[in-house]
């Protein structure tokens, strides 16, 4: 397996020119990197004008391995090639390095560059990546591969110490600045006062990289940013931490999740890359099928909620992390249930976790520290019998399922204050389904323990004790009480309730069978309409196209209410594939619109490129349309060159069909959202993105204005 690194930008307050003065101390040998025994000099050339310099060492390594390892593998040192171009007109130096031992059974390449600030010509950035490909050590390729690693990530995070080192050296010599190079006609005239060139439009004068818009496709992540904002990261997390954003921005342009929950996900998976990824992915097609980023402003609370709801937010823990407090013992968790439906209440637990986001940000710029999780406390006083209700702990086991898969690493600790003689049992039910990071998070007091010196007051502070717990501060939180059986629902009240909560989303899903697409089909009557989509694919690969015809299907499909798809005062008709029973958001049948006998350019056309789409990925673009008629969107699977040979025709083969209903590896899911625009009110972008204002996500503004300036159709990934 390849590993890879990508580093952070580093950012040096020091000019370019002090800051290679810096670099050259540290051959032929540095006394800060042991490991690094030599660097000799083997060829260097400069060009004429002496702007450019080429020079390529030959460095020795001594690696700290195991003797046994060593002498199997018939080395004490390893040697690798190291070519620095200075390209000093530019202010630029490129470093690339290659090993020379064992090159037949390890590659090691590694890419370092130092560049001027982009906004500060009087700073220095450095970024750096690298790549091990382990290919055979002689049976020890494993340990071969962790020693590499450890010894790289040592080497990495003395990088800058070693840097300031030098520049230190410089200092005590009085050295503070060197001059930029000039050419030689330039040198000798006399010399001319710097021009001062202004920062960007809407930027700081001496801005850093982390003043940007987090998550933009275009900025970086840089180690200042990361120490303040996300905490101390080693240079390995720190990698993971880039690799997993770099996905999300060529997978997902345009609304990624914010840095701090991205990283939420891989402290969840111990930094591994490829869990956290897929853990990721089916969260953000979640978020978007439920309009999760909506929920802040839309939710609107019962108002049994309000009375009978024991729980609500209150000031911070002693670290400053958002304190939440619930007094379940007096919260009547049947007859909440029963009055409002368990997915009523979910939407409620949802809506304090998207808050609970908010809150841990708005701590972090408040503290000045990064804040990522938040703290519960949950008085168990009065818990009885009546808790243990069946399909209430059902309830409270699908809350907190949904939670760990999609709020990870949000819990910080919980205090759990006065359990009574019943709570044992209730965690034996509850404790198999929490993850073992987050049960370590727990403390559990009995009876009132929690009021000895050093146990509660430790976590918060003394002055928002609540009253309730023996403290002077007011919590503003409802008593509780027993719902009224006046409230309570009958069943099929709470499953129509529950079946339109969930339901009712503008995106819809469909499954996309090998040899059988799916197909939307979308009348439109004016020319220079906009055609916008939106869709995820879920599970697969696709192929998406967009076919133009003059003709009607002769088996028209379901036509969905005038309001689904369309924008009002549009001309255009929408038509889905759904069977007419099939409710709204649930999995669409697999029809197709174009008929058999149809022969593509003459019966119909394709109006765009087709589109390979990877799993994973998050698709968005529109359609400008040039003539009226029908026009079809189109997913087909993607089956290699097999499906790129028959991507001219949607006719279903009899073997294709077959191997679709014997096994999933032939069926496909995506989720989509279609909208057609009249051109005076196209904005380049739908109108379902807006949902990515939240705590939780964030759209691009690069994104988004390069979308404004669409002119023609576009397909955008």
């Amino acid at each position: 397996m390849v590993q890879k690194y990508q580093s952070p930008v580093r950012v040096y307050k020091h000019p370019f020119e002090l800051i290679m003065a810096a670099y050259v101390r540290r051959f032929p040998s540095c006394p800060l990197i042991p490991m690094f025994v030599s660097g000799e000099v083997v060829k260097e050339e400069e060009s004429a004008d002496g702007a450019t310099t080429v020079t390529e060492r030959r460095c020795t390594v001594d690696v700290d391995a195991p003797r046994l390892l060593k002498r199997i593998a018939g080395v004490d040192y390893l040697y690798f090639t190291q070519k620095n171009t200075l390209d000093r007109r530019h202010r630029t130096l490129q470093i690339e390095a290659y090993n020379l031992t064992f090159s037949s059974r390890v590659q090691v390449t590694e890419n370092c560059s130092y560049t001027v600030h982009p906004e500060n010509e009087e700073w220095t950035c450095f970024e750096q990546s690298a790549t091990l490909d382990m290919k055979s050590f002689f049976g020890f390729e494993s340990t071969a591969e962790k020693i590499a690693m450890k010894q790289y990530a040592s080497s990495i995070s003395k990088g800058k110490e070693i840097v300031e080192y030098y520049l230190k050296e410089l200092e005590d010599e009085g050295i503070t600045h060197v001059p930029r190079w000039l050419p030689p006609m330039a040198a000798a005239s006399p010399p001319q006062l710097p021009v001062s060139i202004p920062p960007p439009s809407g930027r700081k004068e001496n801005a850093t990289l982390s003043d940007s818009l987090p998550g933009s496709p275009d900025d970086k992540l840089d180690a200042d940013y990361i120490r303040r904002y996300l905490g101390e990261l080693t240079p390995l997390q720190e990698s993971c931490l880039i690799r997993l954003r770099q996905w999300l921005q060529d997978t997902h342009k345009g609304k990624i999740p914010k840095d701090q929950h991205a990283l939420r996900f891989l402290r969840s998976r111990d930094f591994n890359l490829e869990k956290a990824h897929e853990a990721l992915r089916h969260t953000l097609t979640w978020r978007k099928q439920y309009q999760i980023d909506l929920l802040p402003d839309s939710w609107q609370r019962p108002q049994l909620l309000h009375h009978y709801y024991t729980g609500g937010w209150h000031h911070q823990d002693n670290d400053g992390r958002p304190l939440y407090v619930l007094r379940l013992g007096q919260m009547d968790t049947k007859g909440l249930v029963r009055a409002l439906g368990e997915e009523t209440l979910l939407r409620h637990v949802l809506s304090i976790n998207e808050e609970g986001l908010r809150r841990c940000e708005e701590n972090t710029n408040i503290f000045g520290r990064p804040i990522s999780c938040w703290t519960c406390l949950v008085d168990l006083e009065g818990l009885n019998m009546r808790h243990l209700w069946r399909p209430g702990v059902k309830a409270l086991l699908r809350f907190i399922e949904l939670v760990e898969a999609h709020y990870p690493e949000t819990l910080g600790r919980l205090l759990i204050l006065r359990a009574p003689r019943v709570f044992p049992v209730l965690w034996t039910l509850v404790s198999p389904f929490i993850d073992d990071n987050t049960r370590r998070k727990f403390l559990i007091y009995a009876g009132n323990d929690y009021q000895g010196p050093g146990v509660l007051q430790a976590y918060i502070s003394p002055d928002i004790i609540p009253d309730f717990l023996g403290g002077e501060c007011q919590c503003e939180i409802p008593e509780g009480g027993v719902v009224p059986k006046s409230l309570y629902r009958t069943p099929e009240e709470m499953e129509t309730e529950e079946a339109r909560m969930w339901t009712d989303t503008i995106y819809k899903s469909a499954s996309v069978l090998k040899g059988a697409p799916h197909e939307v089909l979308i009348e439109i009557s004016e020319p220079s309409s906009v055609l916008t989509w939106d869709f995820d694919v879920c599970k697969g690969d696709v192929v998406f196209n967009i076919y133009h015809s003059r003709r009607t299907p002769q088996t028209p499909p379901h036509r969905e209410p005038q309001g689904a798809h369309t924008l009002s005062h549009s001309h255009t008709h929408t038509h889905t594939l759904s069977h007419p029973h099939t409710p709204p958001g649930a999995s669409s049948s697999n029809t197709q619109l174009i008929d058999r006998s149809w022969v593509l350019g003459q019966d119909y056309s394709r109006v765009e490129t087709a589109l390979t789409c990877r799993e994973g990925e998050s698709i968005q673009g529109s359609h400008v349309t040039r003539w009226p008629g029908f026009y079809i969107l189109q997913w087909r699977f993607h089956g290699g060159a097999a499906a790129a040979a028959c991507s001219g025709s949607s006719l279903a083969r009899v073997d294709d069909m077959l191997a679709s209903l014997q096994g999933a590896p032939h069926r496909c899911r995506i989720l989509y959202y279609t909208e057609v625009l009249q051109s005076q009110d196209f904005r380049g972008s739908m109108s379902s993105l807006e949902s990515s204002h939240s705590g939780f996500s964030q759209l691009s503004s690069a994104t988004a204005s390069s979308r404004q300036s669409q002119a023609s159709s576009t397909l955008s990934r």
